[in-house]
Order: structure tokens, then sequence, then C-alpha cells
């Protein structure tokens, strides 16, 4: 093990890290998505640090698939745009970037300061750790030194199964509630046992959460219904109070039994590699949905037409899931699928909605629109390198043309 440490304004050198090698971290980095290392090798090559982050180091020390690869880097979103044809920078106050390739997403992000004023935003590596939710997923991973940076003594925590937060409590959860739900899910999806004051602070500071946009709380629960861990992570929602503020009709539902065998099955499906391949090619998307909403929906006794019988099942579905907004698409597939259950035949003319172009769901990589395709295009041939400039370059790009 190395020790990392970093000069103070009075002289003196501090401790910021412990560096461990391969032999001791055991890493193996056949676990790595090419592209991600790729990324990493080409900005390695350009002069910049970069880093796998956050939840695949966890994943990867713990014998687990990560489902993603996040990389944080020194480069600027701006620099990162110049190296990569296939980047797409969103964010509006702190942006990141989007590297798209044929069946995958790399999330590339600037190492951050904590400072609040905009022109300084941007930090060091150090500064960057400070900012993680939680030490498990606060460890930085150098793939081509095979070096594992830990400012937190975060490996000692994942030995000892623990998930302790970085940021100090109550301030992180008020700062960001969702970090709640992300604490409750990493303790289902890992296995490990949440530290005391986080149980305490969940506790306390759980009405945090009816201050959260319903997109954020979207885009968790559709993270959480990809984990093939969803009835154990609803579960424990329930058992915090938290449910009742993602899902208020559901949490208050007596119907808890039915709900819990409809996610076991959910995850049944979720953890198959080939009904999981399923929902990546955007087959079930519905699947949740449904899921959730099945044992809630009261049929209409009377005998009523397919469009008005459509209408009254996708209201209903709707009404139980508020205030989680999917889109409209796969509420109306949902529908499709219940009433298909029960031999009734749904006009076309119901289904009005158009599968959405830019949603993630199970980790599915977000589709690209014509005029998008068009954009990479242009920017891939203005990124094109001739022979004469190709020597000179550090890393060559694995899709360039020959």
């Amino acid at each position: 093990m190395l020790i990392r440490y970093k000069k103070e304004g009075d002289g003196k050198n501090r401790i910021v890290a412990k560096v461990y090698g391969p032999d001791e971290h055991k890493i193996d980095n056949k676990g790595i998505d090419k592209d991600a290392l790729w990324v990493v090798k080409k900005l390695n090559g350009n002069g910049f640090e970069a880093y796998i982050v956050g939840g695949a180091v966890r994943d990867l020390l713990i014998k687990q698939i990560p489902k993603d690869f996040d990389i944080a880097t020194n480069a600027t979103p701006r620099q990162i745009q110049k190296l990569f044809w296939n980047a797409r920078i969103i964010g509006k106050r702190f942006k990141l970037v989007h590297l798209f390739f044929r069946d995958n997403i790399i999330e590339v992000s600037t190492f951050r300061s904590g400072s609040s004023e905009f022109s300084k935003l941007y930090g060091s590596v150090d500064q960057d750790a400070k900012r993680r939710d939680f030490t498990l997923n606060g460890l930085y991973y150098e793939p081509i030194k095979r070096q594992l940076i830990d400012f937190h003594e975060a490996l000692e925590d994942i030995s000892k199964k623990t998930i302790r937060s970085i940021l100090p409590l109550p301030d992180s959860f008020i700062e960001d509630p969702v970090r709640m739900i992300r604490a409750i899910k990493y303790s289902a999806t890992t296995n490990f046992k949440l530290q005391n004051s986080i149980r305490r602070s969940i506790v306390k500071y759980g009405k945090e959460l009816s201050k959260v946009p319903a997109s954020r709380l979207t885009e968790e629960l559709l993270k959480i219904f990809g984990s093939s861990q969803s009835e154990r992570i609803i579960k424990d929602l329930l058992k915090y109070n938290l449910l009742i503020y993602i899902l208020p009709t559901i949490s208050l539902s007596p119907n808890k039994k039915q709900l819990y065998e409809s996610l076991a099955k959910l995850d049944k499906i979720t953890d198959d590699k080939n009904e999981n391949k399923k929902i990546k090619e955007g087959g079930w998307n519905f699947v949740m949905i449904k899921a959730l909403t099945e044992n809630l929906i009261i049929f209409p006794v009377e005998e009523m037409s397919g469009d008005l019988l459509f209408k009254e099942i996708y209201s209903q579905i709707k009404s139980i899931i508020n205030p989680i907004t999917p889109p409209n698409y796969y509420v109306q597939q949902a529908t499709v699928e219940l009433l298909k259950e029960r031999n009734i035949v749904v006009p076309k003319s119901c289904l009005s909605a158009k599968k959405p172009l830019d949603v993630t769901l199970y980790g599915q990589p977000k589709q690209k629109s014509k005029k998008e395709l068009e954009s990479l295009k242009r920017a891939k041939k203005a990124h094109r390198v001739t022979p004469k400039k190709r020597a000179k370059t550090t890393v060559q790009s694995r899709y360039s043309p020959d």
C-alpha cells in the first residue's frame, strides 16, 4: 500500500488517500467494459487524469457484474467533447458528458471542487472525493496502473460490509433527500448494513423526500425495478416510512402480499439473463408499471367497449402510480397487457403515445433521434484524422476509420 500526501498551507504534509495495488485490491480488469477502458486510455493519452468511479468499482470489488461504468476526470466537458466525436454534454449548472457507443453509454464527469461559485465548480480528485455520497461509492480506480485510490477508508467499510456516509449527516440528506433512497437500495443490492447514524437520519428526515421533483423520484424508482432486488427495497422503503413520499397509494394499500409476489416475479425476470436481454431491447419496458398496479386495478362490472375500458384502466394506473411520471407510452403498454390477460382487445386508436426516444429503463441505452444521429455523424466526420496526423496522436479512437 502507498500513501498519497498533500502539502498544507503551513508546509506540512497531510495524508489524503491510501493507494492499493493489484495484489491488494484484486480487481480483475477483464470485468471492465471495453468502452470504458478505451475512454480512460484516451483521456490519459491526452494528458488528463481519469478514473473509473462509483458503483462499478464497488461491484468489481465484491465480485458483482457492474450495470454501468462512470468515469471521473480533470478534463472539462468541452475538452472531453473535443476528444470524442460521440460526446453529448448534458445538464445545466454542473455539466456531464455522455459518450454514446453501439450498445452502451459511458458517463464522464469532471472533478468537482465542492464550491458553490460557478467559476470554481471544477477541482481536483481529492476535492471530488469529498462530494461522493457513501464510502462504498467513493473509490477511484485507475485501470492502466491498476491502482485503487481510497480517500475515506472505503475498502475497510467494504470488508466490514458497512454503508457509511462521506458527507456529514443530516446535512447530506437535507441537501439531497434522494440519498436516503439510494442508501436503502445499496443495502439491498450489496447485502451491506446501514450505519446506525444513517438509519436514524433516514427516520428523522424522510419527510424531506416530499420536496424532491417527481422526475427524480421516477428515475430512482426505475433503477430500483431494474436491480432484481425490488421486492426487498420496497419492503425496506416501507419499513423506513419513505414509500409514502414516492408511491403514496401503494404505500397505503392493504394488498402488500400480492404486491410482493408481483415484485418477486419482476425480480426473477430482471435477474434472468435471457429475459434481461429482452428488457434491454425494449420488449419489457411496461413490466414495472404492471407489477406495481395489477393487484390494485378494479375492473368495471358492467360491460364497456374496448376504448372506454382502456381509458378507465389507464386512468386508474396513472392515479395509482402518482406522483411518479413514467412516459405515457409505457403506461399504455401496461394497460394493454392487463386487458390482454382478460382477452380484451384494445383498439389501435387508443394507443396515441409514441415510444420515447430519450428514456433509460433498466439500464437500456437511450435511443437517439434521427437529428441526433445526423449530428453524431457530422461530429465523427469532423474528428477524422489523416494518416500523417494519426502518427502523432497518442491514443487513436477504436472506432475511427482506417
